[in-house]
């Protein structure tokens, strides 16, 4: 498929990164209007553009990874180039409903909320689409499965899937940070540290995904009588780590919903 980002910021890039990297076959082209902050893009075979109509022309998907004030402004000038055209949002509260009012009939809207471990192949992505536009998308789909998993959701659960998908991997890797510093302050070097707890957060995600049990059944592994691993969990619950983390999730998404 010859795919288009339009918008190469982080998650635009990431976008295209994955693809490059962990499917074979696609055409891939990112447009940003200053292309020297992501002429790197170049080393992974991906073509750079300024100009968004030239760029969707030949496009059988567009990727929209801008911000969403710019939404309205850039679909008005594409509208003639998209027609026939899978066009994937993934902008955050931008509407099924909203995109495809913007769009020509004959275009496919699909939303899709990716996080930035995509160019890692390791993205946790949720997708809303139209039933009757399942078979045209699922080419789209099949790539997007090459680059972490795939949840087909609600259009109503976008937001938390934003919250819990996307914002989450800042959660996790604030979780990494903490650890890395413990390490340091029981004896670690910092690179030592960062090793350690990266590598331990991605084996017990790992359990999780290969498993899948409740988490408690996991820990429950690890924990003895009287150990230092529910000696640990015990303190850090008595200081709210569990209650600090779903009000940090709930409070991220009141802020989407701007509650």
């Amino acid at each position: 498929m010859k795919i288009v980002v339009i918008g190469g910021g982080n998650l635009g890039t990431s976008i295209a990164l994955g693809i490059a990297k962990f499917t074979e076959g696609n055409t891939l082209v990112v447009t940003r209007r200053n292309l020297e902050t992501i002429r790197f893009l170049e080393d992974s075979g991906i073509q750079l553009s300024s100009d968004n109509n030239d760029a969707v022309t030949n496009a059988d998907v567009v990727i929209l990874a801008v911000k969403p004030f710019q939404v309205t402004n850039i679909i008005t000038a594409l509208r003639p180039h998209l027609k026939q055209k899978i066009v994937a949002s993934a902008v955050s509260g931008l509407s099924m409903e909203s995109l495809q009012e913007q769009l020509d009939a004959t275009s496919v809207a699909i939303r899709i909320m990716p996080n930035i471990a995509i160019r890692f192949g390791a993205s946790a992505t949720c997708v809303t689409l139209r039933e009757d536009d399942s078979n045209t998308v699922q080419p789209f789909l099949n790539i997007l499965a090459q680059l972490g998993s795939v949840e087909v959701i609600e259009e109503k659960m976008m937001d938390a899937a934003t919250v819990l998908g996307a914002c989450g991997t800042a959660y996790a890797l604030r979780y990494i940070r903490a650890a890395m510093q413990a390490g340091i302050e029981i004896g670690f070097d910092a690179q030592t540290a960062l090793a350690i707890a990266s590598q331990t957060v991605k084996g017990a995600a790992e359990m999780a995904l290969q498993e899948k049990v409740h988490p408690e059944q996991l820990i429950d592994r690890v924990t003895t009588p009287k150990g230092c691993t529910i000696a640990g969990l015990n303190e850090m619950e008595h200081q709210g780590f569990s209650s600090s983390l779903i009000k940090g999730i709930k409070t991220s998404l009141d802020n989407i919903k701007g509650t």
